[in-house]
């Protein structure tokens, strides 16, 4: 089978190899995958920069749909034709994670989706939306089951309330998607007045450029009648931390999903304090949810934005646009 891995960290250093197809064991299946997406964390898998103790060579990749084409001996959740999307946590099917269910991702330490085929564990896939194309399932598991933990599962989003979603990539998208879903107003920064225009036509109620408004906390306040808002989506991190808590309502959430500027920056305790201010982790989200949220994708008919779709050996050209913030939703590979 065809596949790209790393012997060595690097995007340089990405290649395009041939492996015998994987046998299941008895708890596993075997995905002939049909579409992947591509996340940041791929990047910084790839680069070392995510975990530079990561034992190589790996197969990257942590988002990915196929078909089921053979099955262990002790497989009942699905049969043979079953189109299946994966989970980024193989072994976390509900409840609170904990640090055994939290290593147990694909794209490292688990070889990923970055090949024609690949293994799953059972209670590590769901069943694809029959409605969706596989370049639309494949961009689930990752970024939309983040957005959702964030609004709907922990942030608790209600009708009439305001979001703000830094940039128009996958999670920011899908935020933008489901609290439109749910009734709320959603306010989108961007550096492109072109990406812009077309968060307006996705349902944006308002947009700002922060590279021509660099205070843009200040006209997100302002826009919400000096409230605030009452959910951010947190994707840049170092660079961004610190206007988020200035434009957050008293009592609002902060869920902090991406680290796009840095990982580290000095913050001012006070306004978490006096303003009751929650900032939430979000990393991705179990099986369980991933299941409810596909619930909801089929009964409101919602469809993924693809940025664009590449062809397998097309990879390393679409993990470069990624590295460039040139896309717009999600950046989609077909692996066959």
């Amino acid at each position: 089978m065809r596949a790209f891995e790393i012997e060595a960290f690097g995007l340089e250093r990405l290649r395009r190899v041939e492996r015998a197809p994987p046998r299941p064991s008895a708890t596993q299946m075997l995905v002939r995958v049909g579409a992947a997406s591509l996340n940041f964390r791929d990047l910084l898998m790839i680069g070392g920069d995510y975990n530079p103790k990561q034992p190589l060579p790996l197969i990257p990749g942590s988002d990915g749909v196929g078909e089921v084409v053979d099955v262990g001996a002790q497989v009942s959740r699905f049969k043979k034709g079953d189109r299946v999307i994966t989970s980024f946590f193989q072994a976390w099917e509900s409840g609170e994670a904990t640090r055994q269910k939290l290593l147990s991702t694909l794209g490292g330490p688990i070889d990923g989706t970055f090949a024609e085929m690949m293994l799953v564990e059972e209670q590590g896939a769901v069943l694809a939306p029959a409605y969706l194309s596989d370049e639309e399932a494949a961009t689930l598991p990752c970024a939309a089951l983040t957005a959702w933990n964030a609004l709907v599962h922990q942030g608790a989003i209600r009708a009439g309330e305001t979001v703000l979603v830094q940039g128009t990539g996958g999670v920011s998208l899908f935020a933008l998607q489901f609290a439109r879903m749910h009734g709320a107003r959603v306010i989108v920064t961007s550096s492109s007045d072109e990406k812009l225009q077309r968060a307006k036509e996705l349902g944006a109620w308002a947009c700002i450029n922060y590279k021509s408004t660099p205070d843009w906390s200040k006209i997100a306040r302002e826009i919400t009648g000096g409230n605030g808002v009452d959910h951010i989506v947190e994707v840049g991190g170092a660079a961004t931390l610190e206007q988020s808590i200035r434009c957050v309502r008293h009592g609002g959430v902060i869920s902090l999903i991406g680290i796009l500027s840095g990982v580290a920056t000095p913050v001012l305790l006070t306004p978490l304090l006096m303003q009751s201010i929650r900032i939430q982790g979000v990393y991705v989200g179990p099986r369980e949810l991933f299941e409810e949220m596909n619930k909801a994708l089929e009964v409101n008919n919602l469809h993924p934005v693809v940025d664009k779709v590449f062809a397998f050996d097309e990879l390393p050209t679409a993990l470069a646009r990624m590295k460039q913030a040139a896309h717009f939703g999600k950046i989609v590979v077909r692996m066959r």
